[in-house]
């Protein structure tokens, strides 16, 4: 059977009826993971005793471990040892996994941005009477931001592709509903090659919103 360019075609619009799913997944998980990610950068940069053991323990695991596995854990595991799991579906279970894959990823990069900026501004900041959470908050967060905002936007590029194994777990994104296409009509090589220019498409359009987002921030610092 050779390429059928016409039914690729028609199989972009099925396929982007269901890229809201898609776009819902990976921003839900970027929310809690930029959450869970500065809390755990904070308790880094303080080194809070016993939390930060913890952190340390819950960065290494995650990102030691493949994300499909996480996800078959969260979904099919815990809740054979924690019942009240139970009742979690498989959309809550794909962004939990998300969130907490990333966010030990992203903390580092956080962490890293907070150690980045000069230290004297928290100096000056606690010397006119700010507290160390208002330094943080008013001063240090803000400047870190401009700098942990491209490795950030790779991350949140990279949760849109990964949102891609929540079909493993029956969550019916973009990914799902290309298999289910390929598997019924046999065009596998035109419905994965479809859903690989969204993917690509998608990519651009956050490229070009994070070169945007960077010249925004990077103005006040050209000379």
């Amino acid at each position: 059977m050779g390429f059928d360019f016409q039914y690729m075609l028609e199989l972009m619009p099925i396929l982007l009826k269901y890229l809201g799913i898609t776009i819902e997944l990976a921003c839900w998980g970027m929310v809690l993971s930029i959450i869970l990610s500065v809390i755990i950068a904070n308790i880094r940069v303080f080194r809070i005793p016993v939390l930060d053991q913890i952190c340390q323990l819950y960065i290494s695991y995650f990102r030691g471990t493949p994300l499909l596995v996480q996800l078959f854990l969260f979904y099919y595991g815990l809740p054979q040892i924690f019942p009240v799991m139970t009742g979690m579906d498989a959309y809550s279970a794909a962004i939990l996994g998300l969130a907490l894959h990333f966010a030990a990823y992203m903390a580092e990069t956080i962490r890293a941005a907070i150690i980045g900026v000069d230290r004297s501004q928290m100096e000056a900041s606690l010397s006119i009477g700010m507290t160390t959470a208002q330094s943080m908050r008013r001063i240090i967060l803000p400047q870190a931001t401009r700098i942990a905002l491209p490795s950030l936007m790779n991350y949140f590029i990279d949760m849109i592709k990964s949102t891609s194994l929540a079909f493993t777990l029956g969550v019916a994104e973009i990914m799902a509903k290309a298999q289910m296409e390929a598997s019924s009509s046999f065009h596998y090589f035109e419905a994965f090659l479809a859903v690989s220019f969204i993917y690509w498409g998608i990519t651009i359009i956050l490229t070009r919103v994070q070169s945007w987002a960077e010249h925004k921030l990077n103005k006040a610092y050209m000379r």
